[in-house]
């Protein structure tokens, strides 16, 4: 963290009459009030940082910021002596922003400047993109997904793709399966009697194009399937709907991941399915950054910023039509735990790996503004 310190800044007002917000207070002589804010201007890095401002006032004051980016803790005061929280969240875009804070009271108002650094050459988010949506996990109140932004599917096994997980709600009795400590989100598959419990977490919020990041590290285990995906949110069918899979991997094949699209002239139930496939060492042991670039033109993937898939339905014969093009509507994010199946068990699967643990540090929602 780092601000500037400059000189108290001062606002004096001079007025015929001591003046209080309802208009002129009985009696004629005349006063100064003045509301004094230290330091003068902010100046922020790039991460989620707070600092502490100093106001000294003659009178009541509110402040207000002009950007969501910033909150204050509180939102005013009154005579004397307070100091106030300035919350930033972290500005993960390339470049620097500005804000500023208005302190106001019945007779004038002072501006403060905040300054935040951009990530630079750090950011992985292409050039103007800006965050629109994001979870951190890092809220400590927290011990399950914030309900505000995730919603649950449960199902039973052979639900899809032969899957042999029963996807409960976050958790069955004793068993958690989507718990959030430490600052990241795991998805966990857990045995208990015959069954297997998982968890599929899904956004509330949907979108129509943008880039999709999340950092994550994969569970260990023949038998695991974790996806990072997106689906319409509102059903149309499958494939005719569209599917979009950012990041998929199976431990029976531990050091490869993927990325892919389904729609009705490209699927894999029938072997036409657009995807491509990279190895990574130590996939299941490090934390990965994998995303996605979704323009009305094309769909591409990145792991760690090299990208990995593209799609242009203009580069094949059948052209660009609502067969090889669903991709035009509201899609919501998906992140799941799989248990076998199809894919996932296409060797079989090695139940001592149980539990097995699918862990998200944060993810992130860009958009062109």
């Amino acid at each position: 963290m780092k601000f500037n310190i400059l000189p108290i800044f001062t606002i004096f007002a001079f007025i015929g009459c001591s003046c209080t917000e309802n208009g002129p207070a009985q009696g004629g002589d005349s006063a100064e009030i003045h509301i004094q804010v230290t330091p003068q201007s902010v100046a922020l890095t790039s991460e989620a940082q707070d600092i502490t401002l100093e106001v000294n006032a003659d009178t009541d004051w509110g402040v207000f910021a002009k950007d969501k980016w910033l909150k204050t803790v509180p939102t005013g005061g009154g005579k004397g002596k307070a100091e106030i929280k300035v919350i930033a969240e972290a500005n993960y875009g390339s470049k620097a922003r500005e804000s500023v804070l208005t302190f106001r009271t019945a007779s004038g108002r002072v501006e403060i400047p905040v300054a935040q650094e951009g990530m630079g050459d750090d950011a992985l988010a292409p050039e103007g993109y800006e965050l629109v949506w994001n979870d951190e996990f890092d809220d400590p109140s927290l011990t399950m997904p914030d309900e505000s932004k995730w919603w649950y599917e449960t199902a039973e096994p052979g639900w899809v793709n032969n899957e042999l997980q029963t996807y409960v709600a976050g958790k069955i009795g004793d068993i958690v399966t989507a718990d959030v400590s430490d600052g990241t989100l795991k998805i966990r598959a857990i045995k208990s009697g015959s069954r297997v419990y998982s968890a599929r977490v899904n956004t509330k919020e949907n979108w129509t194009y943008g880039y999709f990041e999340a950092r994550l590290k994969l569970p260990k285990g023949k038998g695991t399937w974790p996806a990072f995906w997106m689906m319409p949110s509102v059903w149309s069918g499958w494939p005719e709907g569209g599917e979009i899979d950012i990041m998929e991997h199976v431990g029976c094949v531990p050091t490869e991941v993927s990325s892919s699209i389904h729609c009705k002239a490209y699927y894999h139930a029938v072997g036409t399915q657009k995807t491509a496939a990279r190895k990574i060492a130590g996939v299941m042991d490090e934390f990965h950054i994998y995303a996605l670039e979704w323009t009305p033109e094309y769909i591409r993937s990145f792991v760690d910023g090299e990208q990995l898939f593209y799609y242009n339905p203009d580069d094949y014969p059948q052209g660009r039509n609502a067969e090889t093009w669903p991709f035009n509507k509201p899609f919501e994010l998906k992140l799941n735990l799989a248990w076998g199946g199809d894919w996932g068990g296409m060797y079989g699967v090695d139940e001592s790996c149980l539990p097995a643990t699918y862990e998200i540090d944060y993810v992130r929602v860009f958009q062109k503004q």
